[in-house]
This record gives C-alpha cells, structure tokens and sequence, in this order.
C-alpha cells in the first residue's frame, strides 16, 4: 500500500507500512482515515484517530475473521464472519456501537450506511 496527501488525514501510513506490506485486499475510508483489511480478515487502519484511524480499542476483534467493512464520514463497521459487528471511530456517529451490541453480535447480512449513522439488517 502507497499513500500519499495530507499526513493527519492518512496520507502518511508509516506507522503501520510493515503491516500494510503484503495481503491486502481491500482499503475503506472515513473523511480522514483508512481501515485495510488483509487475508484472514485482519484489518489495519490509521489516519486521524477521531475518524477511526485508531481501532486500537477493538483491535482483538479486528485480528481476524473480518468479511466486510463499512464506513461513514467519521466511523467504520465491520462483519466478522457469523454476522458480529464490531465499530469503531466518532462514537456520535456510530463507533460506539455498545447500547445495541447485544444485537450485533451475531446473525448480520448487511450494514448501510449515511453521512453519520449505521443500520443492520439481520438474518430472519
């Protein structure tokens, strides 16, 4: 991965360039920040920290088993397989996913997205 532009914004990736390397398939974006994710589902992010660039509090969740990410102006959601979302990014709009996680904890096919929301779509 090559990045280039405003350095607070993720244009400077050098803090995480070992782990964006090799075996990424595919990169996501809030307005200042960028989430990769690499095979086995791993994902890596970095840019401003207000807009999800740091996923350090649910990087346990984020080791692996990732399918799909999502993302608005400031936040990211990611399905895990199984259906778990796990967020992170400006708790106001949407990284902070704790009063409905009982509900994303499994069993979601689909996550949309607006300018600073989520919505999930479950099985049945």
């Amino acid at each position: 991965v090559v990045t280039w532009g405003d350095a607070a914004r993720g244009g400077d990736s050098s803090a995480v360039a070992d782990r964006l390397a090799a075996g990424v398939t595919a990169i996501y974006s809030t307005d200042a920040a960028f989430a990769a994710v690499k095979e086995g589902g791993e994902v890596v992010t970095w840019g401003d920290a207000g807009y999800g660039g740091d996923s350090s509090a649910v990087a346990d969740r984020l080791a692996a088993g990732v399918t799909a990410v999502y993302s608005n102006d400031a936040a990211f959601a990611a399905v895990k397989e199984g259906g778990e979302v796990v967020t992170w990014g400006d708790a106001a709009r949407g990284g902070d996913s704790s009063a409905v996680a009982d509900r994303l904890a499994a069993g979601v096919t689909a996550v949309y997205s607006n300018t600073s929301a989520f919505a999930a779509v479950k099985e049945g």
